[in-house]
């Protein structure tokens, strides 16, 4: 009689993969796609289509850019009325990384289309990630001086930036003008930042 080992994680990678497949056909060609994750934070070999439901225990990577200046203030943005949910409402900057690209290179394309920012790869430093429901959040600092009157929004994701102290971000989370996962990273890198601001 053979005797043998069930893997559920390599049964659950196999799962993903199947149900992921439909995805790869012509049908959803120049949709957004994702690299799926297993709950290490490792590709599983399938990818997920932007919008859809996110198969039962998958996660993807996402970024996100505390931008600060020498004055200590960080920068904010206002969500188009077009993004869905949390329309309206100011935000770090960030967003998923696409199928195929690298945590840096998303954090820097990130903060360039929603801010017009430019970064060179070593401007970036990685804090931490979080985990959340489904995802992985790479959380990155960049420090930049760069006035409101010269960032550029991108139509459909941004409409409005500012320069905020750390005591105005927490009065606008207090008034409910800040989605509540942005709530939560900051309340997880908030400590961080400000050592960080008081070693320079």
């Amino acid at each position: 009689m053979s005797s043998f080992i069930c893997d559920d994680k390599q049964v659950w990678k196999k799962t993903v993969a199947v149900k992921s497949r439909r995805f790869d056909s012509d049908a959803w060609r120049g949709a957004e796609l994702w690299d799926l994750l297993d709950e290490d934070g490792m590709p599983v070999g399938a990818t997920h289509v932007r919008g859809e439901a996110m198969p039962h225990g998958a996660y993807h990577r996402v970024v996100e850019i505390f931008t600060l200046n020498s004055k200590g203030e960080m920068l904010v943005t206002k969500r188009s009325p077009e993004k869905k949910p949390y329309p309206n409402m100011w935000e770090i900057t960030g967003g998923a990384v696409v199928a195929g690209e690298d945590s840096l290179d998303a954090a820097r394309r990130e903060l360039r289309e929603e801010t017009g920012i430019v970064t060179q790869i070593g401007e970036l430093e990685l804090l931490l990630t979080h985990r959340s429901k489904s995802a992985f959040v790479d959380i990155y600092l960049a420090r930049k001086d760069v006035p409101v009157e010269q960032l550029t929004m991108q139509p459909g994701e941004t409409t409005a930036a500012r320069w905020v102290t750390f005591s105005e971000f927490e009065r606008m989370i207090s008034d409910g003008l800040v989605p509540s996962p942005v709530c939560r990273r900051y309340a997880v890198v908030k400590t961080i930042l400000m050592n960080m601001l008081q070693a320079q």
